[in-house]
């Protein structure tokens, strides 16, 4: 019979690299110590088509394509394309009907979709690393704030604890000495 999961038999789900669990292990143990790291598309452009010259421009391109493609303008030009089709089959026209065609399926399912796929995964990888760095910091604000919490605890009980006292010592009647003020 399988043993209901608590918080001794949890299973850790988080799929991470090596070198993101010491980060966070790091994080967790001496906060103080974390620097927060700025991670941009150039960042971590290398890890997809290496660092070299036809590594970054093929990631240029990808970029580029991509973000390009996600426009308006591109929806305008895709739309005056299929316009053209439409006319080229209302008119019986077989040069506009093989012109459409080749543009439609050879270069943009050919040619364009693989590009948008490469770009989507540049794009993705900048994220990643982002969201993992994202991830190191938030763990590391999470420890500070529990230390800060700690620190609260123990003011309040000491300042409890003070208030014991003092009224202890009103209760019994002794005179306090006048506090000095500190100017």
């Amino acid at each position: 019979m399988e043993q209901p999961k608590t918080r001794e038999t949890r299973i850790e789900r988080r799929i991470a690299s090596k070198e993101h669990r010491a980060e966070y292990q790091a994080a967790k143990d001496s906060p103080a110590d974390h620097k927060p790291k700025l991670i941009t598309s150039r960042s971590v452009a290398g890890q997809v088509h290496g660092a070299g010259a036809i590594g970054s421009f093929n990631t240029w391109l990808a970029v580029l394509v991509t973000r390009s493609v996600g426009t308006m303008w591109a929806a305008y030009v895709f739309t005056v394309i299929a316009l053209v089709g439409a006319v080229g089959l209302v008119t019986n026209n077989p040069f506009l009907i093989l012109l459409i065609a080749l543009i439609s399926q050879t270069f943009l399912q050919l040619v364009l979709l693989p590009i948008i796929i490469v770009g989507q995964n540049v794009i993705s990888a900048s994220q990643d690393a982002r969201a993992e760095a994202d991830h190191i910091t938030l763990t590391t604000l999470h420890a500070i704030n529990v230390q800060q919490l700690k620190m609260l605890e123990q003011q309040g009980k000491m300042l409890q604890q003070q208030r014991e006292i003092l009224d202890l010592v009103q209760k019994k009647g002794i005179a306090m000495p006048p506090m000095e003020s500190g100017g």
